[in-house]
């Protein structure tokens, strides 16, 4: 299966300034990130960037660095410049790298292009359980619920599904088998992404400051299924990088 692994690394952060080159053990995170990309099946890995500082980090690592326009309003938009300057066809399809994931397995880099392969889906995304009730009340990690054919019906920051009799009383310490985390990795077909970007956000979008129900909201369908291994959370703030670096370490 051939596929294209794109590495949005916008260097500008308000809560990690210069996110991408920071230190983990011994590399720059987007090397690291990169790695990563490098270690599963993508017959390329592009780091799509904004400053001339992370393409400097990227050399020699064996990925592709491209400097991207300064103005792009998400990541997806970044890796959309990548693919339009690659030429790459309608049906190819593309995987969006978080790039401030530095422990993404690789497996689910393929995984989640593989749910593209032979199918009639043209955008994948992936979760995994949530077993913590604060977990679920959290509003940085967004919750996913899909159908029985693996469809996505909704995402969200709220505690999605909402259980009526067991949050009656406030947050219990666990939960059962039915709350999933959304992993923020997608592999689009080409055609997807292109119509992704075009679209102007959507009032859901803006509501929940989730880019993914743009499409669901145009009536696309995402196709969720559950990671086939562990993903730790990416670096948003300085806690993490310190979570991160002690397992890198």
């Amino acid at each position: 299966m051939g596929y294209h692994v794109v590495i949005p690394a916008r260097y500008g952060s308000t809560r990690l300034p210069g996110k991408p080159l920071v230190d983990i053990a011994g590399r720059p995170m987007v090397v690291r990130v990169a790695e990563r990309a490098l270690a599963c099946g993508a017959s390329s890995v592009v780091v799509a960037t904004d400053d001339g500082r992370v393409v400097d980090a990227v050399a020699g690592c064996g990925a592709t660095a491209m400097l991207t326009r300064d103005d792009h309003p998400s990541g997806s938009d970044r890796v959309m410049e990548v693919a339009e300057s690659q030429g790459w066809s309608d049906d190819e399809i593309v995987v969006n790298v978080q790039g401030d994931e530095p422990l993404i397995p690789p497996a689910v880099i393929d995984q989640v292009a593989e749910l593209l392969v032979g199918g009639p889906y043209r955008v994948a995304t992936l979760c995994e359980p949530i077993t913590r009730a604060e977990d679920a009340f959290d509003p940085n990690i967004v919750k996913v619920v899909a159908n029985r054919a693996g469809r996505a019906l909704y995402f969200s920051r709220a505690p999605i599904p909402w259980s009526r009799d067991t949050f009656a009383d406030g947050r219990p310490a666990e939960l059962g088998g039915a709350w999933r985390r959304h992993i923020g990795i997608y592999a689009y077909r080409m055609d997807a992404l292109r119509s992704f970007v075009a679209y102007p956000p959507s009032r859901i979008e803006q509501i929940e400051a989730l880019e993914q129900l743009r499409l669901l909201d145009r009536g696309h369908d995402i196709v969720v299924a559950e990671a086939v291994a562990p993903v730790p959370g990416g670096v948003d703030t300085p806690a993490d990088l310190d979570r991160v670096r002690a397992v890198l370490a």
